[in-house]
């Protein structure tokens, strides 16, 4: 490859770091060219990780459309507030970018469609972050998954079981609200969310769920999220997405279970194997667990990297990225489809037509 991608990052806040790492990491093919956010002081702070000639030569802005403009990048990540992905993403897009979204792709369906067929139209690559999926545990139970060495599965269950305290919210203001953001089963549940689809066959037909917020007064969308998930396959999945775990994170953790295997992953965000039992006995479990463990430094883990490095040979070689924005809508489909079973107090047939967060506004009185 003569010349690398022109690369720009989109918003400097909470995951940027993750973001300008994994665009280091994948240095042979991307050249960082600009980042933008409205406080000048974030994209200083994540540059900071750059050595100072290449920093110094990224260019900076607090006007996205400007950068667009000027910069004309080949890929560009969002990381914005979740309910700015949509808009900004179809910017993106029509400037003829390749584009990353950070999850969540959009707060409604319709948006979430519109990315998708812009990115079509464009001819451009777009990829929804879930970056869950290129962790090493997850890449083995997929491989399992895919070797049917289950034999039939009968259930599977993610827990996401987290602490946000008040301040957290209180902290950025769109954190926790309708329009801008969803609960916890949107923001910090959805990556468990989209493994347990992509585990489990995708396909959904009903949803049974209840949500509620019960300890956070500042906050608008749920703290807590229960569902029971019935696939069109016959196997059933179990969602348990909370904040109020006292007084810390607890635990990301994925479970499915077989007639011919049971399978757990752990850790602060299922980087870890902490169960491997298959009755077929290909491989040692010992061996596995050190094998495919990994101790990322925080709950984003080390998947940006190859999330990204997948992404720029889908862009090489004119495929489409291993995350796309049909991946990203499948777990947006199903938060939603969770919050209108809790709302309306009834299952919930998928595939879900309309929906947008915007529609549980009041929900919990706020």
């Amino acid at each position: 490859m003569s010349e690398k991608l022109r690369y720009a990052l989109i918003g400097c806040g909470r995951i940027a770091d993750n973001h300008i790492a994994a665009a280091c990491q994948n240095a042979d093919k991307l050249q960082i060219s600009a980042v933008c956010d409205i406080i000048p002081e974030r994209m200083e702070a994540v540059l900071a990780q750059l050595p100072e000639e290449e920093r110094s030569v990224v260019k900076r802005y607090t006007d996205y459309q400007q950068l667009l403009e000027d910069v004309k990048p080949q890929l560009c990540a969002v990381a914005t507030e979740s309910g700015n992905h949509a808009a900004i993403g179809l910017d993106v897009i029509e400037a003829g970018s390749h584009i990353i979204i950070e999850k969540p792709i959009a707060l409604s369906m319709r948006d979430g469609r519109a990315l998708i067929e812009a990115a079509k139209r464009k001819g451009v690559k777009l990829c929804a972050c879930h970056q869950n999926r290129f962790n090493k545990s997850i890449q083995k139970i997929r491989s399992a998954v895919e070797g049917k060495r289950f034999g039939r599965i009968f259930h599977g269950a993610v827990h996401v079981r987290w602490f946000r305290d008040e301040e957290y919210y209180q902290h950025a203001s769109w954190r926790g609200t309708w329009a801008q953001d969803g609960g916890a089963l949107m923001n910090q549940c959805i990556h468990s969310i989209d493994l347990l689809r992509w585990m489990m066959g995708d396909e959904v037909d009903e949803v049974t769920a209840y949500t509620d917020n019960l300890a956070h007064d500042t906050m608008q969308a749920e703290d807590l999220g229960l569902a029971l998930v019935r696939f069109k396959n016959g196997v059933y999945g179990l969602i348990e997405g909370t904040v109020n775990i006292y007084p810390q994170n607890l635990e990301e953790t994925l479970y499915l279970f077989g007639r011919n295997g049971t399978v757990k992953a752990g850790g602060k965000s299922v980087n870890i194997i902490e169960e491997w039992n298959f009755r077929d006995g290909l491989d040692d479990p010992a061996a596995v667990k050190t094998k495919f463990a990994e101790n990322p430094p925080n709950i984003y883990g080390y998947g940006h990297t190859p999330l990204y490095a997948d992404m720029v040979d889908a862009i090489l070689r004119d495929r489409e990225p291993t995350i796309d924005g049909e991946a990203g809508l499948r777990a947006l489909e199903l938060v939603l489809a969770i919050y209108c079973s809790a709302a309306e107090g009834r299952p919930i047939k998928l595939p879900l037509d309309v929906c947008a967060t915007t529609d549980f506004a009041g929900r919990f009185g706020r």
